[in-house]
């Protein structure tokens, strides 16, 4: 009991602590205070988690997740305004440390040389405050991702959820993280800076992509064997592992990213390597999902 409390407690910890990240480095790049009101935000999450600890003993739940839901509307508004404002103020990202090799060496030496090898406290946040913008919004995307998959291994399994159907469902998230990361930082820098509209429409994509991690619709193995005579026998009931598998496919990952990447290649007249491969990729699994959802029809009329 006190191992699941402490691992509820410390989930929810994490989430806080990286959306408040976030929010300080929202507040340092417009220079302005007022932005802390995004911590209202944690609210919901911190009520979540008393109401979870009280009614359920910390456990989840089976089929949702509030805790990875109040996480990303927690964060995801300050990834909003760090991408439009980095998308704005391109010009002005001339100068940075990049967060590579030669970074973390330049960094290195402006700390021993400061101040005769004296570190002012002020010096790392000057030093966080100078990493490019473009960097930090992909760390602050890399950690998110790599967060919501931690976080969901450490909650605590809910009620009718096998620790088997849980490691799919971890599998799962690692495959879903990897693909949304590889959207999001790939296609936005194929737009063009004078199209900020395209730019909140492949935010608006990635939002959505994001509802796969508190939906847990494909952690039951509903398998056609296991139905017998005067039970339900619809195709929902039978097969409704794949299906929740195909509609996720089809509505909140390739299916958007392909009509987004076909859009870029068609409206701006960019193409190359990566885009191209990704955009037939994408168009791949969404025709195998359909032709999985014809195999299942085909096999639950005979």
């Amino acid at each position: 009991m006190f191992v699941k409390f402490t691992c509820a407690v410390v989930t929810r910890a994490l989430f806080i602590l990286v959306s408040l990240i976030g929010v300080w480095r929202v507040t340092w790049v417009k220079n302005n205070n007022s932005y802390w009101l995004l911590t209202i935000l944690y609210l919901p999450l911190v009520a979540e988690m008393f109401l979870t600890l009280r009614r359920r003993k910390g456990k989840d739940y089976k089929w949702f997740s509030p805790a990875i839901l109040f996480f990303l509307i927690s964060i995801i508004p300050t990834i909003w305004i760090l991408e439009l404002h980095h998308q704005q103020n391109m010009s002005d990202d001339t100068k940075c440390n990049k967060l590579d090799s030669s970074g973390f060496r330049s960094f290195l030496d402006e700390l021993r040389n400061s101040t005769n090898a004296t570190v002012n406290p002020q010096d790392p946040l000057r030093l966080l405050s100078s990493v490019c913008a473009n960097d930090w919004i992909l760390a602050l995307h890399q950690i998110l991702l790599i967060l919501l998959i931690v976080g969901k291994w450490l909650l605590p399994i809910a009620g009718g959820v096998t620790r088997d159907e849980m490691s799919q469902l971890l599998l799962m998230f690692v495959g879903t993280a990897a693909d949304i990361l590889e959207f999001i930082s790939e296609t936005l820098p194929d737009v063009k800076e004078n199209s900020l509209p395209f730019v909140c429409i492949i935010l608006a994509v990635w939002t959505w992509s994001m509802l796969q991690f508190p939906l847990h619709f494909s952690v039951v193995n509903t398998k056609p064997e296991d139905f017998c005579e005067g039970q339900d026998n619809s195709i929902l009931s039978k097969y409704r592992t794949d299906l929740w598998n195909i509609v996720g496919c089809l509505l909140l990952q390739d299916g958007p990213f392909f009509i987004v990447r076909l859009t870029v290649m068609m409206f701006f007249s960019v193409y190359h390597q990566m885009l191209v491969f990704f955009t037939i990729k994408n168009f791949l699994v969404v025709m195998l999902n359909i032709y999985r959802m014809w195999v299942i029809c085909i096999d639950y009329r005979s």
